[in-house]
């Protein structure tokens, strides 16, 4: 661990205070979502203010809301079903739309694009009986690439909760300063065939995601990185060593290595920095249903990036890690682990900053990304295009 004694860097106290969203979903909104959902930003990409809080009302009305699973532990059945109703009527309203011939309107219900993205299959070629058959993914490449012009490649691997329908956000962004953007969930969550359960089933997986990678003769084979955000940081990490020929480099923004399947750490996260039941949330992910109890057990020995051996093995491609100080989510203590492994690798901790280091560590991360690809392009620019905030109304 990063602090003296063994103590993890956001200390004991810390570690131990519970945060206020836990207490009823009326909390989680008022105490941490009201304002980014008001800025259309993670975990309100795409999203209105004005939609969701008829839905929280809903919510947080009555007392038979908190009996249908309104709090933690949330049935979580219960929960989607109170975004159903709002989903059905945007919907209708689309249709409405494109009917009246409001064809701007009708193309943001649908989120219809000027340059649009497109869902590619990847056979899961590499895949074994445990694996599922097909690597879905967003892509776009920019229409000004070729084989004479090839673009530079972003692939960014999703985190614990945050699907390729929603981090395909950055899209538009990097189609801007002439990327090409690849949009990949993780194992166990989304539409990844990983065997949730086998540590080395994400190997595979890029293994097959490559393959189609290396046949665009328009992306620059030479230029290509990946972004983990989050949990994604994770597979970043162990994609930088696995997969080191691949890239010319790999990004962790806010994965951790290590310390994040310490059993101490797991017995808190539930009631930290995390919307919900963290340590329950990371067993589903990881393949062990509702018995978070073993994957606290197991998942140290099981998926460590230093007891498996990974962060120790040579050739890894250059790796940047960012991460904010007062991470509850994911220990910094993990920057600190990375770089004692293996090869040299370039860490930012952003000061004072919970998980990933928002906002500062997209400008970080960005101008990196600059650098390695010989981009020449202001980072607060691209940032300015992520918030949605809606032209038109209903």
């Amino acid at each position: 661990m990063a602090a003296p004694g063994g103590k993890y860097f956001i200390g004991d106290d810390e570690l131990k205070r519970a945060h206020p969203h836990h207490a009823s979903f009326q909390q989680l909104w008022e105490t941490k979502w009201q304002m980014p959902a008001s800025m259309g930003v993670y975990p309100f990409m795409f999203g209105y203010k004005k939609d969701f809080e008829p839905i929280v009302a809903n919510m947080v009305q009555s007392n038979a809301a908190f009996q249908k699973g309104m709090k933690e532990p949330y049935d979580w059945d219960a929960y989607a079903e109170m975004f159903f109703p709002k989903a059905e009527e945007l919907a209708h309203e689309a249709v409405l739309a494109e009917d009246q011939e409001k064809l701007f309107l009708a193309s943001e219900l649908y989120f219809l694009r000027e340059h649009p993205i497109t869902e590619i299959v990847i056979p899961h070629t590499h895949g074994t009986y445990s694996d599922g058959p097909s690597l879905y993914t967003y892509v776009h490449i920019p229409f000004t690439a070729s084989p004479v012009s090839p673009a530079p490649l972003v692939i960014i691997v999703t985190g614990l909760d945050g699907y390729r329908t929603e981090l395909a956000v950055w899209i538009e962004s990097f189609r801007q300063v002439g990327c090409a953007c690849m949009i990949v969930e993780i194992p166990g969550t989304g539409d990844n065939p990983g065997d949730p359960k086998d540590p080395t089933s994400p190997d595979r997986v890029w293994n097959s995601m490559f393959d189609w990678v290396r046949k665009q003769m328009s992306i620059d084979q030479t230029r290509i990185c990946v972004w983990g955000f989050s949990t994604g940081g994770y597979y970043s990490q162990r994609m930088a060593h696995t997969h080191a020929n691949k890239l010319k480099g790999a990004i962790s923004l806010g994965g951790g290595c290590h310390h994040m399947f310490d059993m101490e750490w797991l017995n808190w996260v539930n009631h930290k920095e995390y919307p919900f039941d963290l340590a329950n949330s990371l067993a589903h992910k990881w393949g062990y249903g509702d018995d978070t109890e073993k994957f606290k057990e197991e998942a140290s020995q099981k998926f460590s990036l230093v007891h498996d051996g990974t962060l120790d093995r040579g050739g890894c491609c250059r790796t940047l890690i960012v991460n904010g100080s007062e991470d509850s989510i994911f220990p910094v203590d993990d920057a600190y682990v990375a770089i004692s492994h293996g090869d040299p690798k370039e860490v930012r901790i952003v000061p004072g900053k919970p998980h990933m280091g928002e906002p500062e560590s997209f400008s970080i991360v960005l101008t990196w990304i600059y650098k390695l690809f010989g981009i020449r392009a202001n980072p607060v620019d691209q940032i300015k295009t992520l918030p949605f905030k809606p032209k038109y109304s209903l």
